[in-house]
């Protein structure tokens, strides 16, 4: 074999590895930051005020997309503030990508209304928003509460007592050990049902109980005004908190002081400000956006949130009205 034959073959065994590892999609997925961007343009409020060019309430949202074997193999070759996970962390067993996109974008629906009855509350209007319940989008295939619990069953009541809110079930959950049952009152097709749900250990938190479920809430809500916002194809009811500041930014109320406030976080019909994913790429986001501070689920997501905060001021919140507190003790920019 010639030389020449012999660098050719070696060329293209090189070329043929760099594509593998550059092109060639692996077994992981990245979750990858997106830059966080402005509410201002993507809300519509009946009767909204002109809007200060200063400042601005953001959303943050972050891409879910196949690693390939350079980014599993180097993770300097991954973007900044990316994370790998295994396909398992993104689809439940029995489930597909196809059923987990149609979920998140229904989740998206909701949080959009439910953000848009507490704002329009907070800002005066009377709102007809009645708690229905919390509602069953999924049940894990490998827990025993699939034997029993059906998505779209809404939860009214647990443990003896009424639940109107995720938050109620969650705190009627915590009051049994692992391994032992709830008794259940679920709305089914419009007939009520008497169950007895198992739980298990959360493999994530030993010694908590968990059912296996994905939950959101259910209400029945008449809003006095119009509001519609599009984010396109982004999924998930993380954006529920920024939406409802922008709403009562978008009505007159001075919410961002004149700084660029990031914030995330799933809201209930009461305020209540729940915990998300994604919250190291989330950060990542908003600095790239130049925030000027973060709000984001108070507990866990705050203690994430602060290691890559760098600059970034961290604000945790517990409620929607806690939110709007601290951000007015903010200086006016």
């Amino acid at each position: 074999m010639t030389v020449n034959r012999i660098l050719g073959v070696g060329a293209a065994v090189v070329i043929a590895v760099f594509a593998t590892v550059v092109f060639v999609p692996t077994g992981q997925y990245a979750y990858v930051p997106n830059t966080a961007k402005p509410l201002a343009d993507r809300v519509d409020v009946e009767g909204e005020k002109p809007q200060d060019a200063k400042g601005g309430i953001y959303y943050v949202d972050v891409s879910v997309r196949q690693a390939n074997w350079l980014e599993w193999l180097l993770p300097i070759a991954r973007p900044d503030g990316a994370t790998l996970v295994p396909e398992s962390e993104l689809v439940p067993p029995g489930s597909s990508r196809s059923i987990e996109r149609t979920a998140s974008l229904a989740a998206m629906a909701r949080s959009e209304e439910v953000a848009a009855a507490v704002a329009l509350r907070e800002a005066g209007y009377e709102v007809n928003a009645v708690p229905r319940g919390t509602i069953v989008e999924a049940v894990a295939t490998d827990v025993p509460a699939l034997d029993v619990l059906r998505p779209g069953d809404i939860i009214v009541e647990a443990g003896g007592k009424t639940v109107r809110t995720p938050a109620a079930l969650r705190a009627a959950v915590a009051t049994v050990q692992p391994g032992e049952s709830l008794a259940m009152r679920v709305r089914r097709n419009d007939k009520l049902l008497d169950l007895t749900v198992p739980t298990i250990e959360n493999p994530s938190e030993p010694g908590h109980p968990v059912i296996g479920i994905r939950i959101a809430q259910a209400a029945k809500i008449d809003l006095p005004l119009d509001v519609e916002i599009d984010l396109g194809d982004v999924g998930g009811p993380s954006a529920g908190l920024p939406f409802a500041l922008d709403i009562l930014q978008s009505l007159g109320r001075d919410v961002d002081r004149g700084y660029r406030v990031a914030a995330t976080g799933e809201i209930e019909l009461d305020g209540t400000v729940g915990a998300i994913g994604g919250v190291k790429q989330k950060v990542f986001g908003a600095r790239a956006a130049g925030a000027d501070v973060f709000l984001v689920p108070a507990g866990e997501n705050a203690s994430e949130a602060r290691r890559y905060a760098g600059n970034l001021r961290i604000i945790p919140v517990e409620t929607f009205q806690q939110a709007l507190q601290k951000l007015a003790t903010l200086p006016r920019k």
